[in-house]
């Protein structure tokens, strides 16, 4: 009798905890189906038809994507920007911000919490890249310019966000010094909740050099904060946009720089050509997808031996 009681009471308290979980994720579920959910499955719609914001939308079918691999080559030129930009930049700023967290947790903890706000400060600084406008500046009293013309490397001011051998290289390297964000404190954490258990049995079982623990401990036990990083870096990268019109303009110089995302917003805001655009967003959508769960399989490879 006692256990039938208790079986039922539990099954009650059990089922008063689920709907009060659901009551509590009803406004985040809501939320994110009106501004996540159906923004992208009306893109995918908006897509197959032509709609300048004016008419009627006329049905179209896969018209646009045609286009997009077909004939328009301004996309060609900007996708395989956001491609280059997206293939060095997302990889690089993940690597450097997880290096950078693995060596400053080294230190002691004031010196940790010293470092990290030092690399931490682009990311808090709201548009911090216009620093580099004065320093990469095309006349005379640019740094850059002014240093190299003082020393004679060069006898006249280098325009470089408009020289197409320099825009590219100037805005990655420009990118890399602003991607320690979310990700980077990310790591710090993570770093921190690491048991210093497990690297007392790596060592009975033999680890021997940092690498190995790295490889065998640190970052399998950090995976689901890699993947949150990964992520982060990627949706970074991938939305880029502010940071080449800002410093370059629109359009760049033979489209050199220009992104996916700055076309997007040329081609619906500026010519209104709202049904293309949304066919350039479900492709930068399929793109951002492709890129995370290539990332997710490479995450599964950590702590695995070639043996």
């Amino acid at each position: 009798m006692g256990r039938k009681k208790l079986g039922k009471s539990s099954g009650i308290y059990s089922k008063s905890e689920n709907v009060a979980f659901h009551l509590i994720m009803m406004p985040f579920m809501i939320f994110f189906l009106l501004f996540n959910i159906l923004p992208v499955l009306s893109s995918i719609v908006l897509s197959l038809f032509d709609y300048d914001m004016v008419s009627s939308p006329i049905f179209t079918g896969l018209e646009n994507y045609s286009r997009m691999f077909t004939s328009d080559e301004t996309f060609m030129k900007v996708l395989g920007n956001t491609l280059r930009f997206s293939i060095i930049a997302g990889p690089g700023s993940f690597i450097l911000a997880f290096l950078l967290a693995w060596m400053i947790n080294e230190f002691s903890r004031t010196v940790r919490v010293i470092l990290t706000f030092i690399f931490y400060a682009p990311a808090l600084v709201g548009n911090a890249y216009f620093i580099w406008q004065i320093f990469f500046s095309g006349d005379s009293l640019g740094y850059l310019n002014n240093f190299l013309i003082s020393f004679g490397f060069i006898t006249e001011p280098i325009n470089w966000f408009q020289n197409t051998q320099y825009n590219m290289t100037i805005l990655l390297i420009i990118q890399l010094w602003m991607s320690m964000g979310v990700s980077f404190l990310a790591n710090i954490a993570g770093l921190q909740n690491v048991s210093s258990e497990m690297y007392e049995a790596g060592a009975i079982d033999g680890i021997r050099t940092r690498w190995h623990e790295l490889w065998y401990i640190t970052l399998p036990s950090m995976k689901t904060i890699l993947l949150f990083g990964a992520v982060m870096q990627i949706q970074a990268v991938f939305s880029v946009s502010s940071l080449m019109t800002t410093l370059v303009g629109y359009p760049s110089v033979n489209n050199s720089v220009d992104t996916l995302v700055s076309y997007i917003s040329d081609i619906g805001t500026a010519r209104y050509e709202m049904g293309y655009a949304s066919a350039l967003s479900v492709v930068l959508f399929l793109l951002v997808l492709a890129f995370r769960f290539g990332i997710g399989a490479l995450l599964n490879l950590i702590g695995k031996s070639d043996s």
